[in-house]
């Protein structure tokens, strides 16, 4: 890369440095104690809001991840707070105790602690002794919220007899072909000989939510593949299936709805996503899922493309098969109010206050600076030129009341940051922690100060 970027002779300089097998790892480290530090510094006497996991890395060891949305400037950040391993049961009071003690050798309070957001596990959300309880006990102010990517999951797994029946027999297929290394050899010439754009079908995991989706809509493309290795592996009765137009015509949608319950999921990844704008794009989900139930009882699938192409291109009725689908969604509209109670307007004031109808449940107090607010026109000229958390921050410095109640409400968090850098294989040992903050973390190292840190130490 030396030689590359620069020369040969900047490379063999280069090669005279001894390195021993922990000098990376040690510089690792300095850089997480830098950018940790950074972290605990701006944390303190600052409104933040907490987020949490239990995870299990490669090595099979319990860990319990805490992440950190806090005010920096006229912004908002997240950052990781710790990353720990559970060494006995992870009861709510252990993993309290953890992150009480994070918390005190630190000099970081409860009482800026404005929100939790976690799974809904018992151990995290119990109302008696979960993590959230024992949180309220000790800051008062901070909310739970039960994390969206969550509850999208959990509102969307749930599948009709008929439309299981057909997913289990996809599973099968993908583990037939996926764990025998010779069927996915034969599998892959099978694809190279008929053209296929994709050679592999995908594994599907339940402790990944995106992967559904995308296992339906490679199987669904390689159909034809499939159904050739089946009747050569002699597995007629699952081959006779590819070969079924409502086998077909089902898995078709079953592709084509957990695909854009993919794209809804993503939507709702990312930094910088808070409760108003989450519960709008699932508010919009919800009057899709609608919309697409009246095209279905009009017997249009339109809104279904590989559903569409396949009524096409076979010249079949998807009619023998839209109960089916009519009933999913219907099933879907039922679930997703269920796990999603939250009512979209009631943030309109926070994302949208000048055009917004006056709130109800304010104080008199609260009604008046909002009145102010929204007939003031530099607040509204700047409203068009700012994001909602630059906006508010700054008209909480001249209306405190009603500021604070919508920074309380940007603060929230509402889904559980990605953890992927755990479920690496290449993940397996030494010091996961510092690892991870180095991975994710959203400061930059000080590497004057290190440098000079380490010449001083050196010195003596």
């Amino acid at each position: 890369m030396v030689s590359v970027m620069l020369n040969d002779a900047s490379a063999a300089k280069i090669k005279t440095i001894p390195l021993s097998n922990d000098t990376i790892a040690r510089l690792i480290n300095d850089i997480a104690d830098n950018l940790n530090k950074q972290l605990v510094d701006k944390l303190k006497d600052k409104r933040f809001a907490l987020q949490f996991d239990e995870a299990i890395d490669s090595n099979k060891d319990c860990l319990f991840i805490a992440y950190v949305r806090f005010v920096m400037a006229n912004s908002l950040c997240e950052d990781l707070l710790f990353c720990k391993y559970v060494r006995d049961r992870a009861t709510a009071e252990e993993l309290f105790k953890m992150l009480d003690c994070f918390l005190i050798e630190n000099g970081l309070k409860w009482e800026n602690c404005m929100g939790v957001c976690s799974d809904g596990a018992q151990t995290m959300a119990g109302m008696r002794k979960g993590l959230r309880t024992l949180i309220k006990k000790v800051s008062p102010n901070a909310e739970w919220t039960h994390c969206i990517l969550h509850r999208e999951a959990l509102a969307s797994r749930h599948l009709s007899s008929e439309l299981n029946e057909v997913m289990t027999d996809i599973i099968g297929v993908v583990n037939l072909i996926k764990t025998r290394p010779l069927k996915t050899r034969v599998f892959s010439a099978i694809c190279q000989e008929m053209g296929a754009e994709h050679q592999a079908v995908l594994f599907h995991s339940e402790a990944r939510w995106l992967s559904r989706g995308k296992v339906l809509s490679r199987v669904f493309e390689l159909r034809e593949e499939i159904r050739m290795l089946l009747e050569q592996e002699h597995k007629y009765d699952v081959a006779r299936k590819f070969s079924d137009v409502n086998f077909l015509m089902k898995l078709a949608y079953l592709s084509d709805i957990f695909g854009k319950l993919n794209e809804l999921n993503l939507q709702l990844q990312g930094k910088n996503q808070h409760l108003p704008q989450a519960t709008d794009k699932i508010n919009s989900f919800t009057r899709k899922l609608a919309m697409w139930g009246r095209r279905l009882d009009e017997g249009s699938t339109v809104s279904f493309e590989n559903l569409q192409e396949f009524v096409d291109t076979t010249d079949y009725d998807a009619t023998s098969v839209i109960p089916y689908f009519k009933q999913h969604i219907s099933s879907l509209i039922g679930f997703f109010t269920k796990y999603f109670p939250e009512n979209s307007s009631q943030y309109d004031w926070v994302r949208d206050s000048f055009n917004a109808p006056a709130p109800t449940g304010f104080s008199l107090a609260e009604e008046e600076q909002f009145i102010e607010i929204t007939s003031d026109s530099m607040l509204r000229l700047s409203f068009t030129s700012q994001t909602l958390s630059e906006f508010w921050l700054s008209v909480e410095k001249q209306y405190p009341l009603l500021g604070q109640r919508a920074v309380q409400i940007l603060l929230t968090c509402v889904r559980l940051a990605s953890l992927s850098a755990l479920k690496s294989k290449y993940r397996s040992r030494l010091h996961i922690e510092k690892e991870l903050r180095v991975a994710v973390s959203c400061f930059k190292p000080r590497f004057e100060k290190l440098c000079i840190e380490k010449r001083a130490h050196c010195s003596h």
